[in-house]
């Protein structure tokens, strides 16, 4: 199995209505050194029907920026979707951190 790969496999799991931060999915992959490969792999995303990444923000619950599937504000929609509250461009870690595998 590839990096990308275990990384898609890590945030499958990440439950609807949860977020999880790229060193979170970086360390449940296999390696706490792989939060950048995160990103790519995110960013590279080959079916984001099935792979949710617009589930995964950064250590401090901010959404990515530069969201490969239709940019921040599309990241934001998607979350609100599922009851994820975003202020700011923010989730709070507190209320809505996935605990892992």
């Amino acid at each position: 199995m590839t990096t990308f790969e275990k990384i898609y496999e890590v945030v499958k799991c990440i439950p609807r209505g949860k977020v999880a931060t790229y060193g979170q999915i970086a360390r449940l992959a296999g390696n706490e050194k792989w939060t950048r490969v995160v990103g790519y792999a995110l960013h590279a995303n080959p079916k984001p029907d099935e792979i949710p990444c617009f589930r995964v923000v950064n250590r401090f619950g901010k959404l990515a920026p530069a969201f490969a599937f239709g940019g921040i504000n599309e990241q934001a929609k998607l979350l609100r979707a599922e009851g994820v509250e975003v202020e700011d461009n923010t989730v709070d870690l507190e209320k809505y951190l996935w605990n892992g595998l």
